[in-house]
């Protein structure tokens, strides 16, 4: 019954798609297909969009720098369709208890089943295996990619659900510019950015800062961050290229818990840092990267206490690491053909101990590392100008969890009228982490990879010479062998018992009015026979972006239907519909103001259980530029 109500779906879709396309097909006979975009997420090397079967969302930094938002997130919850991301308030997301700024991919919201690069480096805490929200700031990103799908071919374990790369700045051309942003706005919140970049015959750089503060729209709900980026490359002339970047940031948070059940001095001291180096090299016929990179982090938590408890007389520390070396090649042996092969090895892990808050004495706590090394090998090759085929395969070792296979296939047809019709089948899989496997109660050491089916189709097409472009898709998730507590003989424990069974649909359009007006919107919806929390049935988002002279103004509705907070008895979902709109004046040739409303309808809503949001918020500022 469910395959049938999934290919269902399938024939609803492209009777509405190619109704669309009949009635636009007589009139588009000259138009070129101008949608061509370059990407390097789906295969490492830059390869064309359209000749990938997988779906995949690219956010440029125009849509970045214009949303004014000093983090990622809340831009790709916006501009992605499937996508979303959780929040608790103004600014910042914390980690442990309460934490904020968790990922769901087409109702995947496990914390590590969403796997978030940087320049294709792999971005996560060793020991607890999860993104960190509060390091993808906006002034990183030239541009960011987001595989809708399983990438574990070619990105291994915790890429199940997606990927998210951000690909960061660089200059182009001879020159320096610099930027220098500063805003403030409701409670007590300070965003500020400088960032400079340079290029010089074949040496570049970029040099970023960042301050960033908020009191919080409750009581001990303040945030505070600083954040460097420094990047230095050098062109061997136009065939090598080598480039290596630092990134730290640090955070301080705090947490007041539930509205019905506070926590007091929940409070964090988190510093994450990154570096890497890579060399390039592109010929007419191969060109490939190697590259070592090293991620480290340092928490210090104050898990806090409720009314009535003692306060906690130790803190929980912790220090973990990643650290890996990744290669590939990618080369084309005659017309049409494209084969990468690539090796992958990381190491990661960490410890964690308890210090005593009087005396400083340490317990320890866990001390652990692991390694995964995979190889894999991934051949695309174009039939005339009308099929393009991918095929790939990739062999994974955990040096606990042992061996995985993990195939993926497709298919992408030109089709005239600038049109594109794409399928295909892939596994996805995630390898236990070191948190679920060894500390605190629910630990299990026989803990098995999470794995997943993902079946998909898609069509796009691209009319009015480019102007306009509209896409849909339709999925089908199969997945077990989830991680989920249970309690099993009267204690909690990890097992592999959760399933996922998820189908559902994804729109989007763009459309260039003019030299002043743009639209776009996107919508997807995900039916979730296993409903998980932070994941929404609906999402819908519409935006208009009009520039004129000076001024350059955009708005946005969002409104998101049936998100879970709950899963457990009782069930619990939320509805709620957001506008924004943000605005910029150019006050000289160098310098110009910003405003950014938010929540301009003042909803009443939560994201997480017990954490309203704040109604409207505003932010304003300056920016220069020379």
């Amino acid at each position: 019954m469910l395959k049938k109500n999934f290919y269902l779906v399938c024939l609803l879709v492209f009777g509405v798609v190619f109704g669309a396309f009949g009635q636009t097909a007589a009139d588009s006979t000259s138009i070129e297909h101008n949608l061509d975009e370059l990407v390097v997420t789906g295969t490492r090397n830059e390869t064309s969009i359209n000749s990938l079967p997988m779906t995949i969302s690219v956010v440029g930094r125009a849509q970045i720098e214009n949303s004014y938002q000093p983090s990622l997130l809340p831009i790709l919850t916006e501009n992605v369709p499937g996508l979303f991301t959780t929040s608790r308030g103004v600014l910042g997301y914390g980690v442990s208890t309460g934490a904020a700024g968790g990922f769901s991919m087409r109702g995947m919201s496990g914390n590590a089943q969403m796997l978030v690069l940087i320049d294709g480096h792999p971005q996560y805490m060793g020991l607890f295996g999860h993104p960190i929200a509060d390091s993808y700031q906006s002034m990183l990103a030239e541009r960011v990619e987001v595989v809708r799908g399983p990438a574990s071919v070619l990105y291994g374990s915790n890429a199940m659900g997606g990927v998210v790369n951000i690909l960061t700045r660089k200059m182009t051309e001879d020159g320096v510019k610099t930027n220098i942003q500063v805003g403030a706005g409701s409670y007590g919140t300070v965003q500020t950015e400088a960032s400079s970049r340079l290029k010089k015959d074949h040496f570049n750089a970029a040099v970023s800062l960042s301050y960033n503060r908020t009191d919080g729209h409750r009581a001990d709900m303040w945030f505070e961050q600083y954040g460097g980026y420094v990047k230095l490359g050098y062109d061997f002339g136009d065939k090598w290229k080598l480039r290596g970047d630092v990134n730290v940031t640090h955070f301080n948070a705090s947490n007041p818990g539930e509205v019905s059940e506070p926590i007091y001095d929940n409070d964090s001291r988190i510093t994450r840092g990154m570096a890497s180096l890579m060399l390039e090299n592109s010929y007419d016929a191969t060109s490939g990267a190697l590259s070592v990179f090293y991620n480290w982090g340092r928490h210090k938590i104050n898990d806090g206490y409720h009314a009535g408890e003692p306060e906690q007389d130790a803190l929980f520390n912790s220090k973990d690491l990643m650290m890996g070396v990744s290669w590939y090649q990618s080369a084309s042996f005659f017309t049409g053909n494209r084969l990468t092969v690539g090796f992958d090895y990381q190491h990661f892990g960490g410890e964690s101990w308890n210090e005593a808050i009087v005396s400083g004495e340490c317990e320890p706590g866990v001390d652990r590392t692991q390694d995964e090394v995979a190889a894999y090998v991934d051949v695309r090759q174009d039939i005339g100008t009308l099929v393009s085929f991918d095929a790939g395969l990739r062999v994974d070792h955990h040096s606990h969890v042992g061996t995985e296979f993990v195939p993926q296939g497709g298919v992408a047809l030109h089709l005239p009228y600038s049109s594109e019709l794409k399928a295909m089948v892939g596994k996805g899989f995630r390898n236990p982490t070191i948190r679920e496997m060894y500390m605190f109660g629910p630990q299990n050491l026989e803990l098995l990879p999470e794995k997943m089916m993902n079946y998909e189709i898609s069509f796009s097409q691209t009319l009015l010479g480019g102007a306009f472009h509209y896409g849909a898709n339709v999925f089908y998730i199969d997945g077990d062998n989830m991680i989920v507590m249970n309690t099993i003989d009267g204690r909690p424990l990890n097992v592999n018992t959760g399933a996922i069974e998820n189908w559902g649909l994804e729109l989007e359009a763009a459309w260039r009015v003019n030299d002043k007006w743009c639209i776009d919107a996107n919508y997807s919806w995900v039916h979730m026979e296993h409903p998980v929390i932070s994941a929404p049935q609906h999402k819908l988002y519409a935006g208009i972006y009009f520039n004129t002279g000076r001024w350059n103004v955009s708005t946005g509705l969002q409104y998101i239907n049936g998100l879970y907070t709950s899963v457990s008895e009782p069930v619990a979902t939320e509805d709620f519909l957001l506008w924004n709109v943000r605005a910029g004046f150019e006050l000289c040739r160098f310098a110009s103001l910003f405003v950014r409303g938010e929540n301009l309808l003042a909803q009443r809503y939560e994201i997480m259980a017990g954490y309203p949001m704040p109604k409207a918020t505003f932010m304003g500022g300056v920016n220069v530029h020379f």
